[in-house]
């Protein structure tokens, strides 16, 4: 194969679940051009990404629709031998077909796969890592099975974050898109007041969270946590996890840094389960989940913006502190 396309247009710890595929073309077809589709705002996750020949960005600002036009039409000219589409809506699926690419591959669960060259299936049941799912589309050329993701901070990211960097540091990402993967503030206080002792504490996060993280610091009220969120960009963030002797995150894009860089990690899964399949792939990986029996958990895939039960015991619930 001479061009490959990937599309993943998702959040951006889909985009990092997405890198295996990406390496493992690469190390079956060593001279292939690999160009990967991403959401506009995920594409500096991918910066310097060896095995990357071209990034193209799906900018919705523009209008959906003239933004997919003008996608279909630098896809044809490209010519590519193979599309993989990871992602399972619609507009990503309409782009698969529309490429031009020679096959077209990807999931059922896409609204267009009846147009794919070949469809897979996408199951939450078995056991299954997203990664494993994610691979699979390419087994039939030689794919391993499971591999860890990965990102590439450059020396300049790694520089940029030294100043943070020296004796025992634990780094935190205490937000969530949805509030029932998020663990909730009391139990983020509880955690860096008993972490406090051991070093000092990074709250990690976007412009979005600064906010949140102010708030659990000052009601923790100590003086050796410090609000990072909003001051380091994706990449910086990655790199800075990796220094860290623990770094705790939710089910969410953070987890998944912490995975690509094989950061040691703890998870705090509330209304979301481990065995969806996007669980933490660190050699040095901690799940922590209630101990409660809930007959509502989990309650989604994705989260909800607000306990459907009203009493959020899967968070509430969460022995944090041992």
């Amino acid at each position: 194969m001479n061009r490959i396309l990937i599309i993943q247009t998702a959040f951006l710890g889909d985009v990092i679940l997405a890198t295996p595929v990406i390496s493992e073309l690469k190390r079956l077809y060593p001279t292939a051009e690999i160009d990967v589709l991403v959401k506009k705002g995920n594409e500096s996750l991918l910066k310097n990404n060896p095995n990357i020949h071209y990034l193209v960005t799906f900018d919705k600002g523009v209008g959906k629709f003239i933004a997919i036009r003008s996608l279909i039409r630098q896809f044809r000219a490209r010519k590519y031998d193979l599309a993989i589409n990871l992602h399972r809506f619609g507009s990503s699926g309409l782009m698969t077909v529309l490429s031009g690419a020679k096959l077209k591959y990807g999931f059922k669960k896409n609204p267009f796969s009846f147009l794919y060259s070949k469809k897979f299936d996408h199951s939450m049941e078995g056991g299954l890592h997203e990664v494993e799912r994610n691979l699979s589309i390419i087994k039939e050329f030689g794919a391993e099975e499971k591999k860890r993701p990965e990102l590439f901070p450059s020396n300049q990211h790694f520089k940029n974050i030294e100043q943070y960097v020296g004796g025992n540091f634990f780094c935190f990402a205490p937000a969530s898109v949805w509030f029932t993967k998020q663990l909730p503030k009391e139990k983020w206080v509880e955690l860096i007041q008993h972490k406090s002792k051991e070093g000092k504490l990074y709250l990690l996060g976007g412009n979005e969270d600064v906010a949140l993280c102010d708030e659990i610091i000052q009601t923790a009220g100590i003086s050796n946590a410090f609000n990072l969120a909003g001051k380091l960009n994706l990449l910086e963030s990655a790199a800075l996890m990796s220094k860290a002797k623990r770094n705790f995150v939710n089910d969410s894009g953070p987890l998944h840094l912490a995975s690509a860089m094989n950061a040691p990690v703890t998870v705090f899964f509330c209304s979301t389960i481990p065995g969806f399949g996007f669980g933490p792939l660190s050699d040095d990986s901690i799940v922590t989940e209630t101990s409660l029996k809930l007959d509502c958990r989990p309650c989604g895939l994705h989260g909800h913006k607000a306990c459907p039960k009203g009493h959020f015991d899967c968070g509430k619930s969460m022995v944090v502190s041992n």
